[in-house]
């Protein structure tokens, strides 16, 4: 630190706010906090905090997750309903708002989500102005879009977990028939975090092989197992009330690359600037994940079909902007 202070008060000013890792969780429900207590296994945060509109419903959430700290990597954790409170947030995760209910689509929380984040953002931007935003809410594309067109910040600063959950639960069913580990399965789910969501299949690849040259190959267990991976939050919903594991385990993951500028590569919702011709939406492709957020983002090789999926996910979501 003495070092990094003889260059000069901005190098010591960067090394704080890179060494602060401070998370805030707006909107403490079941995502929020299952997020946050899988944040806390990955030894990266030094603060978290838990952000709602009653602190006193809050206080019960801190001192549960504050009586597992003899188990778990320290932090300190503080329940709050005071803005001040996320003032030099390195991230903040975005959960607030109304859960998809049986019967209910994503995109039919657009009017109700997108009041809660007009309101919510504008305290956001004046308290955390320096923060990466991470949208889990839903519906994640149209919210993330918003909260971009909203902000008026660099491209990238505010993403949305998108697909990322829909490609570990594609890779997860491919890896039931491939008998390989899910982590060594390169595939995607791109487009909308929802039903016109679709699988880079021309492009995937299992330990350096194409997804289709390999001898368990199945068209018919594929498209299985992308219809599993599309419907599987309707399924859970419908039994459990909500889904929250998966979600929680995915923004500890995104935002624990986030604060190791890891620049590893997931499916993010990210608005469009002409890519492979289109813009003014934000929908799920290819990403380069860094300390500043989504850094760049790559160019999916998609053949006929699949170029015509995402002109399809552009569609519907634009009709909810």
């Amino acid at each position: 630190m003495r070092i990094l202070a003889k260059r000069g008060e901005a190098a010591y000013t960067e090394y704080m706010r890179f060494d602060n890792n401070k998370v805030t969780i707006i909107g403490c429900g079941r995502v929020g906090m299952t997020a946050a207590f899988s944040l806390l296994h990955t030894g990266l945060i030094n603060e978290l905090v838990l952000f709602g509109r009653s602190k006193e419903k809050l206080l019960g959430e801190q001192l549960d997750l504050e009586h597992a700290l003899s188990f778990l990597p320290f932090a300190r954790i503080l329940a709050s309903d005071t803005w001040s409170d996320i003032n030099n947030s390195d991230v903040i995760v975005y959960t607030a708002g109304a859960a998809q209910k049986p019967g209910q689509t994503r995109l039919d929380l657009v009017e109700t989500n997108a009041k809660i984040l007009t309101d919510t953002l504008p305290h956001i931007l004046e308290h955390a102005p320096n923060a990466v935003i991470l949208m889990v809410a839903n519906p994640v594309d149209i919210l993330t879009y918003k909260a971009y067109q909203l902000a008026s910040w660099p491209k990238g600063r505010i993403f949305g977990s998108g697909t990322a959950l829909d490609t570990a639960r594609f890779r997860f069913y491919l890896s039931e028939f491939l008998h390989v580990n899910p982590q060594s399965i390169h595939a995607y789910i791109l487009g909308e975090h929802g039903d016109t969501s679709f699988p880079v299949l021309s492009s995937a690849t299992v330990g350096g092989q194409a997804l289709a040259n390999l001898d368990h190959f199945s068209e018919k267990q594929v498209s299985a197992a992308y219809i599993k991976s599309r419907d599987a939050a309707y399924k859970i919903i419908n039994t459990k009330g909500a889904t929250y594991y998966g979600i929680g385990a995915v923004i500890a993951h995104i935002v624990s690359k986030i604060l190791r500028d890891a620049r590893s590569i997931m499916s993010l919702s990210i608005p469009l600037h002409q890519y492979l011709g289109h813009s003014g939406v934000a929908l799920s492709v290819p990403c380069v994940l860094g300390r500043a957020g989504v850094q760049e983002t790559l160019q999916a090789k998609l053949d006929w079909q699949e170029k015509q999926q995402l002109n399809q996910a552009v569609v519907t979501l634009k009709q909810y902007l």
